[in-house]
């Protein structure tokens, strides 16, 4: 709870965390999320897909907009609702909290509910950082799916962009609140 990075996915994974009790372990999404962490520092050990593997997030911690592996994987806004006092609390817990990266639209959202902050006030876009005004950074990257990795409209090079950004915010950025 001492971290500074939080990352916010959309849900458990049916094949990956609902199954192995860590999120993004044992589907393929975990491949690039974790291999990326490994590469930046927010994560130590080797990752072998398995909760057993002996990684360790470091200053990093992960959760989710919703709790419940969702039906056909996209959770309804009614769920995304019931379960944002959820991540309200993660937020709340985490006095240290500088960053937040939103793995998708759906996380962006969740995270800007959960600061009581109209998602229209900062839209979207991969690649994104939104200063919000409690001095937390939202920082937007397309979710590491199979589905947006094997269409290419996230590249492990553009989640790279994304994660590399995200390290100066760590150092530079004023404790929120």
């Amino acid at each position: 709870l001492d971290a500074r990075l939080l990352i916010v996915g959309l849900a458990p994974g049916m094949k990956g965390a609902n199954r192995t009790g860590r999120p993004f372990t044992g589907d393929y999404a975990g491949d690039l999320l974790y291999s990326t962490l490994l590469t930046f520092g927010f994560a130590q050990g080797t990752y072998r897909a398995d909760p057993d593997d002996g990684l360790q997030l470091v200053d990093c911690r992960i959760a989710n907009a919703v709790r419940c592996v969702p039906p056909e994987n996209l959770p309804l806004p009614v769920e995304i609702r019931a379960c944002n006092d959820f991540l309200k609390a993660e937020l709340a817990a985490m006095p240290n909290l500088r960053v937040v990266l939103a793995l998708g639209v759906v996380a962006h959202n969740a995270l800007l509910r959960a600061k009581g902050i109209p998602a229209a006030r900062f839209p979207f876009r991969h690649g994104a950082q939104h200063h919000l005004p409690d001095g937390l950074v939202l920082a937007d990257s397309y979710h590491v799916s199979r589905y947006n990795t094997s269409t290419r409209r996230l590249t492990p090079e553009m989640f790279v962009d994304v994660v590399k950004g995200i390290q100066p915010m760590l150092t530079g950025a004023a404790p929120k609140g």
